[in-house]
């Protein structure tokens, strides 16, 4: 009879310093065996919210003792994690959820860290932006990671006509109670650019949505706030398409001949590399007059 393999999680032994973990983005199952290791063995862990992470902890049965690490609480805790690696304690920094550091204040207790020549590693895991990314069928070779706008209008106006000349795929984060305001600033000074909204991501209820920044627009306008954390992929600038507005008449009334105004807006869509809006409307009224 055969002896059933040993899939007991040992505690490793670690050395003293600080110990960037990734946790899951939505669902636990992502949580790599290493990453338990070092939540089950370092000294401390410093956490945004100790009540999220603890449905992570209470789950593999981590005991550890945790402290509270934010924006508001950093300059005070961070000094208490200093002091405790000089004293050759472990420390541990996760964040809500996906990588540390990635927009949260941890950037600069990571850099004390190095300044006082301190063991620093990472412990690689989920990650809300590339996991966006790759499934939202942009360009993948060269991106931006941009995080959140700023939610004054003026700011964020001006950050987005500092992006509009990137020739990079874009990637930001959203609340979803900001996200048809963001679209609408996108459509404005990105222009009508290939893009994904992606949310719940690794959940049950997870959702892409593949399309022209203003058909996501229209449909996000024309529903309640989604739920969730939402990530934004943005394509990079389209190549200007110098067809004039008669050429493009012409070639949608051959396309009307033998396709529905919606099949021939897709198509040309796709040859031309002109917004779908554009065509569509000039392809409704051209329609209209043949009628």
């Amino acid at each position: 009879m055969r002896s059933k393999p040993d899939v007991t999680i040992r505690k490793p032994t670690i050395m003293s310093g600080l110990y960037l973990v990734a946790t899951p983005i939505g669902n636990l199952g992502d949580l790599s065996v290493r990453t338990i290791e070092i939540l089950q063995t370092v000294d401390v862990i410093a956490c945004e919210d100790t009540r999220i992470t603890s449905k992570i902890l209470n789950k593999y049965a981590i005991k550890n003792k945790k402290l509270t690490y934010h924006e508001h609480s950093a300059e005070r805790t961070r000094l208490t994690l200093i002091n405790m690696i000089s004293s050759g304690k472990s420390v541990a920094l996760v964040s809500d959820a996906g990588t540390p550091i990635i927009s949260d204040p941890g950037y600069k207790l990571v850099r004390e860290c190095i300044e006082k020549n301190f063991n620093i590693t990472a412990i690689p895991g989920a990650n809300a932006a590339i996991t966006g990314l790759i499934l939202s069928g942009l360009p993948a070779n060269r991106f931006m990671f941009v995080g959140f706008l700023s939610s004054k209008k003026n700011q964020r106006d001006k950050e987005l006509a500092e992006l509009s000349c990137v020739q990079t795929t874009l990637i930001f984060y959203e609340s979803p109670r900001r996200l048809v305001t963001t679209l609408r600033s996108m459509l404005a000074f990105l222009g009508d650019r290939p893009a994904a909204v992606a949310r719940e991501l690794t959940k049950r209820h997870e959702e892409i949505r593949r399309e022209s920044i203003s058909l996501l627009l229209d449909y996000y306008h024309g529903i309640a706030p989604p739920k969730g954390e939402i990530v934004i992929v943005v394509g990079p600038p389209l190549k200007k398409n110098n067809l004039s507005n008669s050429d493009l008449d012409a070639l949608i009334l051959k396309q009307l001949q033998t396709l529905s105004v919606r099949d021939a807006t897709a198509k040309l869509a796709f040859d031309t590399k002109l917004p779908k809006r554009h065509i569509y409307s000039r392809a409704i009224k051209l329609f209209k007059s043949q009628s």
